[in-house]
């Protein structure tokens, strides 16, 4: 078992990959990408394949992303260095932990329904140093009033339709990525807040789990 700087070379043939395919292109989400060791964030059981791009079983009936959708939700949502981030769907806290090393000024609150997958979220997280990272164990289709409003919320699970609530705790001029569609197949959406508004763009097709709460399934 690999453990540590051990696995730099795997990770950096991934980001290699990443950019070859035309799926990461902005420096500072590549850099984030090569920081974050995402076998810190996958069982034992599973870190010989945490390098490949493919999703991973992370317990709980859920699932780590596939580094190329990580890798495209990073870079359309375009946080900054002092954005205060949302996060609906912590699981094991990887996303939230590239998220952090971009905003390395700011802070991001990841959300997360199952207590199990919040718990391991957070000790993942604190273990890795992740300070400016909080994790909340709750239902994500409400948000997050505590911290709102936010420059930034992402949704790594599936929703039927966008929550109000994400739209009213984002702020003018924020971005939100979300998946939506039925619970087979959905469409990667760019939502941004503007002059009161929302403008939606389609980014790309993607499968993921479903969000389930109030506004959910």
């Amino acid at each position: 078992m690999k453990t540590g700087d051990d696995w730099g070379e795997e990770r950096e043939k991934l980001v290699d990959s990443l950019v070859s395919r035309g799926y990461l292109s902005d420096e500072k989400v590549k850099d984030a990408m090569l920081s974050v060791p995402r076998h810190e964030f996958i069982p034992e059981e599973e870190r010989m394949h945490a390098y490949r791009d493919t999703p991973l079983t992370i317990g709980s009936g859920q699932t780590i992303s596939a580094p190329h959708m990580v890798a495209i939700m990073t870079e359309e949502v375009d946080a900054g260095r002092d954005s205060r981030i949302l996060e609906i769907g912590a699981g094991s806290g990887y996303q939230a932990a590239v998220l952090a090393e971009i905003a390395s000024e700011g802070e991001v609150v990841t959300l997360e329904r199952i207590k199990e997958l919040a718990d391991y979220a957070r000790m993942n997280l604190e273990r890795l140093g992740y300070g400016n990272v909080e994790v909340i164990c709750g239902e994500g289709t409400r948000g997050y009033r505590v911290k709102a409003p936010y420059d930034r919320i992402i949704v790594t699970a599936a929703a039927p339709r966008i929550p109000e609530a994400l739209i009213e705790q984002l702020k003018e001029r924020g971005r939100m990525l979300i998946p939506v569609g039925g619970k087979l197949m959905q469409t990667l959406m760019l939502v941004e807040k503007k002059y009161g508004g929302v403008v939606k763009k389609e980014i790309c097709g993607c499968v993921f789990v479903p969000l389930i709460g109030e506004e959910g399934w």
